[in-house]
């Protein structure tokens, strides 16, 4: 029921289907598309469309409670962190959550306090440690950036530019 949903805590590794995450990114590594499923922030449910996404070379995956699933974490060649400031992270998600959600100030907020932080500090926060590369200042430092660009060409083709 929809008011079952709007508790359900999405700030919690448990809310998301890593089981159909892991299937489907095992479809594309074998090279098949798969149709991802869209999620209904409204509703707090999947919508009834999907989007196709076909294989490639590269797959990224991004999420901040994805390093939390060791079997979704296998399937990774390479793992990014991107470290970003507790003030910025905040900041964008009021922004976000008032602009394109509708939601209010203090709605945001309260969730923030009794939610969004302390499961950051539970779980993502400690996920750090499985990242092959950690981008500090939120994916604003180049050399960090670089690095990455290099093991991806690695991976790819086993060429690496210094």
């Amino acid at each position: 029921p929809f008011e079952e949903r709007t508790k359900l805590n999405y700030d919690h590794p448990d809310a998301f289907e890593n089981e159909l995450l892991i299937a489907q990114l095992k479809e594309l590594k074998a090279g098949h598309a798969i149709e991802e499923p869209v999620y209904d922030f409204a509703k707090h449910d999947r919508s009834s469309e999907t989007v196709t996404v076909t294989p490639s070379r590269v797959i990224v995956v991004e999420g901040i409670l994805i390093f939390c699933d060791p079997a979704l974490r296998d399937l990774m060649d390479i793992k990014v962190y991107v470290d970003t400031d507790a003030d910025v992270r905040i900041l964008r998600r009021i922004l976000r959550d008032v602009e394109e959600r509708g939601r209010s100030l203090s709605s945001v907020i309260d969730q923030y306090l009794t939610t969004v932080k302390p499961m950051h500090e539970a779980f993502v926060e400690p996920s750090k440690k499985y990242a092959d590369i950690i981008i500090p200042v939120g994916g604003e430092n180049q050399v960090a950036l670089e690095m990455l660009v290099n093991q991806i060409r690695v991976h790819l083709d086993g060429t690496a530019r210094s």
